[in-house]
């Protein structure tokens, strides 16, 4: 099963369908941030803090890593960085072109996989910004490597990412209200379903996801390079019975350090 092919073609469905994470931001939200009032999101909810980026992005390259959509990397782009995004779904990067093209921003786009940044030389970035999204790939180890790589010593990484927690509910039963832990950790999405149910659920064109551990997601940055500076949580504002429980999403700062520049 080639999950890096389905999961393509579903986010391309998802900007057919106007997805909450395909709706571009506006050319209002552009004006503010050329006058340098912006914000952008890498979970759900919260904004990013600013003092997580640096007082001015003149100059600074900045790959935004499966953030197609129209809602990072012309926000980043309208800061004055230097932005590069990819994306699996072509159609999430006309989002971002109609954006650029519609308010004058300069950006560039690549159609690839989070966990392939070979079209990038080693350490060109100053700055990765990674909004949730690396549960659609089945190794994050290989994307933190590879972030790590494309980082200039001393780069900052922004990751958002799914608290596993989530995934261990029957998804049908949670949205009713009801927590009924069914799943274990690791898992994928084809992992829940009755085989005869598999071929199906390919077949409608829904995304493949993965939920990884908290130890494959934070050590899994360390392993890479990165040393920890920043940490917060969200959820899904309310609108899901878990947010009364606990937050379902978290995002970290780390910084790329290579051993013997300390």
């Amino acid at each position: 099963m080639d999950s890096t092919q389905q999961n393509s073609h579903a986010w391309d469905k998802k900007v057919e369908e106007g997805s909450r994470y395909t709706q571009s931001v506006s050319g209002d939200v552009i004006e503010k941030s050329k006058a340098g009032d912006w914000a952008i999101t890498v979970t759900t909810e919260k904004s990013v803090p600013r003092n997580w980026f640096p007082e001015s992005l003149e100059g600074w390259k900045i790959l935004c890593l499966a953030s197609g959509g129209g809602q990072q990397a012309p926000v980043l782009a309208a800061a004055g960085a230097e932005v590069t995004v990819i994306d699996l779904s072509k159609k999430q990067l006309e989002q971002d072109e109609q954006v650029a093209e519609r308010d004058g921003l300069t950006l560039k786009t690549v159609q690839g996989d989070m966990s392939d940044l070979s079209d990038f030389e080693d350490e060109s970035f100053d700055m990765v910004v990674n909004p949730v999204s690396n549960l659609f790939v089945k190794d994050v180890h290989v994307v933190w490597s590879e972030v790590s790589r494309v980082l200039k010593n001393k780069g900052i990484l922004i990751a958002g990412f799914t608290n596993p927690l989530l995934w261990i509910f029957d998804d049908n039963q949670e949205r009713k209200g009801i927590l009924d832990v069914k799943h274990s950790i690791p898992s994928s999405t084809l992992d829940y379903l009755p085989e005869d149910e598999v071929h199906d659920y390919i077949n409608s064109g829904q995304t493949i996801e993965y939920a990884h551990t908290l130890e494959d997601q934070i050590q899994g940055q360390m392993d890479a390079g990165f040393v920890l500076t920043g940490f917060y949580e969200d959820d899904f504002g309310g609108t899901r019975v878990l947010d009364k429980h606990i937050k379902t999403f978290m995002a970290t700062r780390a910084i790329k350090m290579n051993v013997e520049s300390m």
